[in-house]
């Protein structure tokens, strides 16, 4: 109510404003008088309408629309966007102390993408393209104005780090297992179904949570997740309504729920803790931003790293080398092992937070964020592709992973005359 009241008297403001511009306007003979006290009741009625609608968003809890019209739908997007980090508070993940470039391929460069390749660059907005080929960047190519240090939002690619911090955890203690339940870290988990519920589950996307997954539905969990201020209260009014661990279902209140638990166990903020044990000992070129749900708050965990193409690609290197980085081993390789097999037999395109394809008998691992973010790893050739962009292509046969993602594969072994 008390928002209700400053809302109409920013309202009177902007009224009173108004009046005064038409005054001087009907002065200086601009303006019919007549003209002027038909557009005082226009004006009049819109205040109305928009403090009834305020009073309404606020009765009936959904006033996190209010931020969503603000950030999104006023900068001419219909869903969240690539650098829409610049419109949230955010938690800043320091670059490395010691930073570590990628070293350049000889032939760096000396291949131009195929044609196919940049038709579809051009169809569906990639801002970058990378391909690491032996742990050296092989080509490389940005659109739109981005350059190599050029942040953008990783969407769902958040889910793999989140993953890898949860594997940190449980190598250091802070988590017992993949079998530790949940409520031992929150109570309001601790009844009927959800009692049984695991840290492991989360991470797998098993969890039997009561979500709607669903991100252009303004109404729908995910997207008040996306714009609340208050993400813990969000998360701790989820109901556990199937029998968590038995099936797969991709949830992203799985991963915030999941991320709530490592900082209760490692008694820090996830973006610290993802600072101190991934992003520093990987040599981060530059600075990283996580969104948080308010100044100070905790981070979308789900979602919404903001970095670029070359420090996003070391998440890939990490994992493709069972955990170590030049040398001195980071995670644990029996969790890395685990996270990128299947868990579920009818579900063999996810392990835990990462996406999984068996493509043209070679085994493939990688990061998927909304909108066509990847990092995708092939270790039988020892190749890293990253795309990040504005769109993707969904799949038109049925499968669970896109079109565009097996054109960037395609493309990437024309290139590299496989």
């Amino acid at each position: 109510m008390p928002f209700s009241f400053f809302f109409q008297k920013e309202v009177r403001n902007y009224v009173n404003c108004f009046v005064c511009c038409q005054s001087k306007l009907v002065a200086a003979g601009l303006l019919n008088p007549y003209r002027m006290k038909f557009a005082k009741k226009i004006v009049f009625w819109i205040a109305l309408v928009l403090i009834a609608l305020t009073f309404l968003l606020y009765v009936f809890q959904v006033d996190y629309l209010l931020k969503a019209v603000r950030t999104i739908y006023l900068n001419g997007h219909t869903t969240a966007f690539l650098s829409d980090y610049t419109q949230f508070d955010n938690r800043t993940i320091s670059k490395s102390h010691t930073p570590q470039p990628w070293p350049l391929a000889k032939d760096y460069n000396t291949v131009k993408p195929t044609a196919e390749l940049e038709r579809w660059h051009k169809k569906i907005g990639t801002v970058a393209f990378l391909i690491i080929k032996n742990d050296s960047i092989w080509s490389e190519s940005y659109y739109d104005g981005y350059q190599k240090d050029s942040k953008s939002n990783s969407f769902s690619m958040a889910k793999s780090i989140v993953s890898a911090a949860l594997g940190k955890a449980i190598q250091q203690g802070k988590i017992k297992s993949l079998d530790q339940r949940v409520s031992d870290f929150f109570r309001e988990f601790k009844k009927g179904k959800a009692a049984r519920l695991t840290v492991g589950d989360l991470a797998s996307m098993a969890s039997g949570l009561s979500w709607d997954e669903s991100y252009y539905n303004p109404f729908s969990v995910t997207t008040r997740a996306y714009f609340d201020d208050d993400l813990n209260k969000v998360i701790l009014g989820q109901k556990v309504v199937e029998e968590p661990g038995k099936s797969y279902k991709y949830l992203s209140g799985n991963t915030q729920l999941l991320a709530m638990v490592i900082e209760k166990a490692v008694g820090k903020s996830l973006a610290d803790y993802v600072a101190e044990n991934f992003w520093e000992p990987m040599g981060a070129e530059n600075e990283a931003l996580w969104q948080t749900d308010h100044k100070g708050g905790i981070v979308k965990a789900y979602c919404c790293f903001a970095s670029n193409a070359r420090d996003f690609a070391r998440f890939g290197k990490l994992y493709k080398q069972f955990g170590k980085w030049n040398g001195t081993s980071i995670l644990d390789s029996a969790f890395i092992a685990k996270s990128t097999m299947p868990r579920f037999v009818a579900s063999p395109q996810y392990g835990y937070g990462w996406w999984l394809c068996n493509y043209k008998d070679t085994r493939i691992f990688y990061m998927r964020g909304h909108l066509g973010q990847y990092v995708i790893v092939i270790p039988q050739e020892n190749l890293i592709i990253v795309r990040l962009g504005n769109h993707d292509q969904k799949s038109t046969k049925g499968s669970p992973h896109s079109d565009d993602f097996f054109a960037y594969i395609d493309e990437t072994y024309r290139m590299l005359g496989k």
